[in-house]
């Protein structure tokens, strides 16, 4: 055999055939394309209103405000001023108050280190009552 022959013969005994590894790959890739398309995230999605700069027009329909503080108490804003209510009578509230108000939204001000099963609790409240529309709006 010539040199270039023993040359040639080497170059190709050390070649790397990749063809394997591209297998792996692509099956790779299909595996997560398929298992992403599975997945599906849970949370909670709030109706939070854009900041606007504006004032409501005078004509506009008065709304239902309800606070909550840092430490879970409930507020209610009637004509005579705030009044502190339990858990278990927001639904009532909310519905005399829509009585007054029947296209009135109910605005949730919840404070930030307020717990979540509350307002959840409350807006679940304010949905049972038939409210049109419920606002959560965070405060700190």
């Amino acid at each position: 055999m010539s040199r270039r022959r023993k040359r040639q013969a080497s170059d190709d005994a050390n070649e790397i055939d990749l063809t394997p590894m591209l297998d792996v790959v692509f099956i790779m890739l299909i595996f997560f394309i398929v298992t992403a398309s599975f997945v599906k995230e849970s949370g909670f999605n709030p109706n939070v209103p854009e900041k606007n700069d504006y004032s409501a027009p005078a004509d506009a329909e008065p709304n239902i405000l309800v606070r909550i503080s840092a430490d879970d108490q409930i507020w209610v804003m009637e004509k005579e001023g705030e009044r502190r209510v339990d858990l278990r009578t927001v639904r009532s509230n909310i519905e005399r108050l829509r009585a007054e108000l029947p296209l009135a939204t109910v605005i949730i001000q919840a404070s930030g280190r307020a717990s979540t099963g509350t307002y959840v609790a409350v807006a679940d409240a304010a949905r049972a009552a038939n409210a049109p529309n419920v606002v959560l709006v965070p405060v700190d």
